[in-house]
């Protein structure tokens, strides 16, 4: 029964376990932007990890995948908007705006991104699985506007960061849209479809870094083997497993679902706050239960 259940629900129980991934990599990810300028460190993220698929890949022998020209193109699309420009739009958000603001708007990808699926892919969705995204984006917002102190605040500005994190969402939700109507189409597998798009990210950012030239500068600090041996750890977690892990969310369900209950990392926040001892207040908890009743609408739905 518990392989029937991970079968059937294995692209949402994707996009959750890339939340939570997600979740403790914002953490480290914001202690790292005080060390790196936003396009070296998504840069350097994005090239740790291609080389990780390409071991991977090579270890299972996997070469070549069955794919078309045009999916081809999708992903390369999926990859230049998402990683090049929507990360890189992400981490300058963070820097501006402190991991929850950010977040929150974050939140605005997946509504966008079911719009887009019916737009251009046609894809529709049941009234419970539509009410279901609204409660997930509901409870997860709830939770990250709490007045709680925020880590950002010291370099808060706050119009420069929502202008980023509209960019960012909407490269995250055009991105989705791309890979999903790649993914949907071909035989080609979610982690050759991670690779393609991380290909497309580095190729756009290191572009950027020429025109910008303060490509060499950013990178100095990497020179600590300290501070590389955290990124490649991110990595590791982040970008590799997590980018592979949403992949296969676009894989197997609807592109407004996946990016649903990837969106849901604030609340993986809640249970390691209050391991820490933190204080967690009732207001809080009930965006957590808010949310959780929107997820179990998506897996019902």
């Amino acid at each position: 029964m518990l392989d029937s259940l991970i079968l059937n629900f294995r692209g949402e129980l994707a996009a959750l376990s890339a939340a939570l991934i997600w979740a403790i990599a914002s953490i480290i990810y914001i202690r790292l932007g005080k060390q790196l300028p936003p396009l070296v460190l998504n840069l350097s993220k994005s090239a740790i990890a291609i080389v990780l698929i390409g071991l991977t890949l090579g270890l299972r022998g996997d070469f070549l995948p069955e794919t078309t020209p045009a999916a081809v193109g999708l992903l390369l699309t999926s990859g230049a908007i998402g990683i090049g420009f929507g990360d890189t739009a992400f981490f300058e958000a963070l820097n501006c705006l402190g991991v929850r603001r950010c977040l929150l708007m974050e939140a605005l990808a997946p509504p966008l991104t079911a719009l887009l699926a019916l737009i251009f892919l046609g894809e529709q969705l049941t009234a419970l699985s539509y009410l279901g995204i609204g409660l997930t984006v509901a409870g997860v917002s709830w939770v990250i506007v709490e007045r709680v102190p925020d880590a950002g605040r010291g370099n808060f500005r706050p119009l420069r960061g929502v202008g980023f994190g509209m960019i960012a969402a909407l490269g995250q939700a055009g991105g989705s849209v791309m890979s999903r109507a790649a993914l949907a189409s071909t035989e080609i597998s979610p982690l050759w479809s991670t690779l393609i798009r991380l290909a497309a990210g580095v190729a756009v950012l290191l572009i950027w870094a020429v025109f910008q030239q303060r490509g060499k500068q950013g990178f100095r600090p990497l020179r600590s083997p300290r501070l590389l041996a955290i990124l490649t750890l991110a990595a590791f977690f982040s970008t590799y497993l997590a980018i592979w892990l949403q992949q296969t969310a676009f894989k197997f369900t609807a592109a407004g679902i996946a990016q649903a209950l990837s969106a849901t990392s604030p609340l993986f926040v809640i249970p390691v706050a209050m391991w820490m001892g933190d204080r967690v207040s009732p207001r809080a908890i009930l965006g957590v239960l808010v949310a959780l009743g929107g997820v179990w609408l998506l897996f019902g739905g």
